[in-house]
């Protein structure tokens, strides 16, 4: 079988990782793993931004980690920028030209609630499912909050699993400040089970979105 995964060293070495430093679990039974090789492959990536009015980030914020993913992707990769609120807009679309997609962010405003599920669903329904067997990824710029989805969050992380689209996250800092939520898990366990569940990374956004990124 053949599985995609991320990783990442801690100590920040750029030696290459053996399949001897990496374990992969099913049903909590480790597997064995014959071989590991990194995937050069051109990746088609979204930028999925926050646009909401309550975020605690300003839209220069927004706009600067968004460019720096757009002057870090690698040759043949290709993104596609979106904006959400309580609708899901294209602000670029796909494209591997970074000077035409910074032109592009000044389309993000602020305004609305965050229906972050639904605009992931729409990303993984209408930009995504049409290139199954492209390496794809989706990288969330939030905190997390949901607020007015339809879509539920365990629908939205079961597609993306079976879809095999990997989730990063650049975290911003959360606006409801833990306060616990009866209908949906809080903003950082949206954002670490997204993470977590389809083997991406987390980065905080005053990293600037794409320092130490890595390799998608």
């Amino acid at each position: 079988m053949l599985v995609s995964v991320v990783v990442k060293r801690d100590d920040k070495s750029s030696a290459n990782v053996t399949s001897k430093q990496v374990a992969v679990y099913d049903n909590g039974v480790e597997q064995t793993i014959k071989n590991l090789t990194p995937d050069p492959s051109p990746a088609r990536i979204v930028l999925l931004v926050d646009n909401s009015l309550t975020l605690r980030a300003d839209i220069d914020k927004l706009e600067r980690a968004t460019r720096e993913f757009a002057y870090e992707i690698y040759e043949g990769d290709q993104l596609l920028i979106v904006g959400y609120d309580e609708e899901a807009e294209i602000v670029a679309d796909w494209t591997d030209n970074a000077k035409s997609i910074e032109a592009a962010l000044k389309g993000f405003r602020k305004k609305g609630q965050p229906h972050l599920f639904d605009a992931l669903s729409a990303v993984v329904e209408q930009a995504l499912s049409p290139l199954a067997g492209q390496k794809r990824a989706i990288v969330v710029i939030s905190d997390g909050l949901d607020r007015g989805s339809k879509t539920t969050f365990e629908k939205i992380l079961a597609d993306l699993q079976s879809n095999d689209i990997t989730v990063y996250t650049v975290q911003i800092p959360d606006r409801t400040r833990g306060a616990i939520r009866r209908d949906v898990p809080k903003p950082k366990q949206v954002i670490e089970k997204l993470v977590e569940g389809t083997g991406g990374l987390v980065f905080a956004i005053d990293e600037g979105g794409g320092s130490g990124q890595g390799r998608l």
